[in-house]
């Protein structure tokens, strides 16, 4: 029988060392020795060689990820004769390393500030392949865009219309710009994560789209190419994505009266399996569904299928990446304020919401085992926390792990590979972990690990303090 202070999502596991296959990056699997391997490097010689925490890509997940997004979006679009544009949304996880990947595999890369422009051109990806989100762009950062050459600046209010119209004009070149519409759709996901109702930052109002649109023609460097939504993320039901598709084309319909409109970008959000009780279709049921939508609409209303674009993230790092971490402290809390009082373990690791703040954030659940060896011992209701001063500072809100559990035991915790290298932070001090590429026996280091004088790096008084020291000696 289960704890009853879990949640009702959440089943005592019948093999407590067993590796769902739909939480666990593909190349994922444990040695006879019951320590577990990704892509056949133990975790045990990851700890050791990079230290814990340790951020772990399988790359070839990855890519394979990101190659079944490409082809399901690709054909599904195919299919209502059209084409389909694949970008990999920065945001959830960015590296030079990265952007290599996503070139090579001939995806379209998405970007949201200054930085993520930064490291996507100096990944080597052409810039013509790159988008640039952001409500906020500074002009230096439409600028820099502008002279890149990115391929789509997408407009989020109309004081950008201004903006990028003056930069493309000083540069005496034609800027390719979409639009991004608030459909009003509220897609099925946390508040915090839903970004298509109207009451919130992002996009512009479908009453005041005619205009908007006017003024983007009225420019001579500027090139309209279509209007972009996002109404979520981490999304697991298609119906929001339909009804404010269809909303979408009917503007697109509208608007087809003053100009050509190439395309359309239906954005992303697809969701992924944090933990084993979860239940995430496969992108082709977006793609299918969604493809479907667009067909049935433009037939409607009499209009020629666009060119699709499409942003998946999340789908494509989350469930390639793990983060390991080291065993503290552990303690057997009694709770006494529910109806049935019972005991909660509280593991304590040597990371925390510096290295994954989603469960701060969004009270997001993962999925956690014992990585270093295999047990035999019961299965546990624990809570794995983190160091940092904070009691919200929580890894793992819910799972079950060995009563055996013990100081120095490695912990991986799964899906950890969007959203949280992308949010991790220096609180309460702390250095960012490295991130290390696993593939066919290697692993091999993409991001180093901070260390304390790169905390200090930025901090003039200890520099100016220490370059005295060091004169003086």
């Amino acid at each position: 029988m289960g704890n009853p202070l879990a949640p009702t999502w959440l089943d005592q596991p019948a093999h407590i060392n067993a590796l769902d296959a739909k939480v666990w990056p593909r190349h994922a699997s444990r040695r006879a020795t019951g320590e577990v391997e990704i892509a056949s490097v133990g975790v045990s010689e990851l700890a050791t060689q990079f230290g814990t925490p340790l951020y772990v890509i399988d790359e070839d997940d990855f890519r394979a990820r990101a190659t079944a997004a490409k082809h399901a979006l690709e054909s599904a679009a195919k299919k209502i004769g059209t084409s389909a544009k694949v970008y990999y949304a920065s945001k959830a996880f960015l590296s030079t390393e990265i952007v290599g990947w996503i070139n090579e595999l001939g995806l379209n890369i998405d970007v949201a500030s200054g930085g993520e422009l930064a490291a996507a051109l100096a990944g080597g990806i052409p810039a013509e392949r790159i988008g640039l989100h952001g409500n906020n762009k500074s002009l230096r950062e439409i600028g820099r865009a502008v002279t890149a050459g990115v391929g789509a600046i997408v407009i989020d209010s109309e004081i950008e219309i201004e903006r990028i119209a003056s930069a493309a004009g000083a540069q005496d070149t034609i800027q390719g710009v979409r639009l991004r519409v608030n459909t009003g759709v509220h897609a099925n996901t946390h508040d915090f994560l839903a970004t298509a109702r109207e009451d919130q930052k992002f996009g512009i109002a479908l009453a005041d789209v005619p205009n908007l649109v006017a003024k983007i023609r009225s420019h001579s460097h500027l090139k309209f190419l279509g209007f972009h939504q996002h109404v979520g993320s981490q999304i697991f039901a298609v119906e929001g994505f339909v009804e404010s598709t269809k909303r979408l084309l009917a503007l697109h319909a509208e608007m087809l009266a003053g100009g050509d409109i190439p395309e359309i970008n239906l954005g992303g959000g697809f969701g992924v399996n944090y933990k084993p009780a979860d239940d995430a279709p496969n992108i082709g049921y977006f793609a299918d569904a969604i493809s479907a939508v667009v067909e049935e609409q433009c037939a409607k209303l009499g209009i020629s299928v666009p060119k699709l674009a499409f942003e998946p993230g999340r789908y494509i790092a989350g469930p390639a990446g793990i983060t390991l971490y080291n065993v503290g402290t552990i303690k057997d809390v009694k709770v006494t304020d529910v109806a049935a009082p019972a005991v909660r373990k509280y593991i304590s690791v040597d990371g925390g919401m510096s290295d994954n703040a989603r469960t701060a954030l969004y009270e997001a659940e993962y999925h956690v085992t014992l990585a270093s060896r295999s047990s035999t011992a019961m299965p546990e209701l624990a809570r794995v926390v983190g160091k940092h001063c904070e009691s919200g500072d929580i890894v793992v809100r819910n799972d079950y792990l060995p009563a055996d559990i013990q100081p120095n035991d490695l912990l991986a915790v799964a899906v950890t590979g969007a959203y949280c290298y992308s949010l991790s932070s220096n609180y309460n001090f702390m250095t960012r972990p490295a991130v290390v590429a696993v593939r066919n026996g290697e692993a091999r280091l993409i991001i180093r690990g901070e260390t304390e004088a790169d905390l200090f790096a930025r901090d003039l008084n200890y520099q100016a303090t220490h370059a005295n020291k060091n004169e003086k000696s």
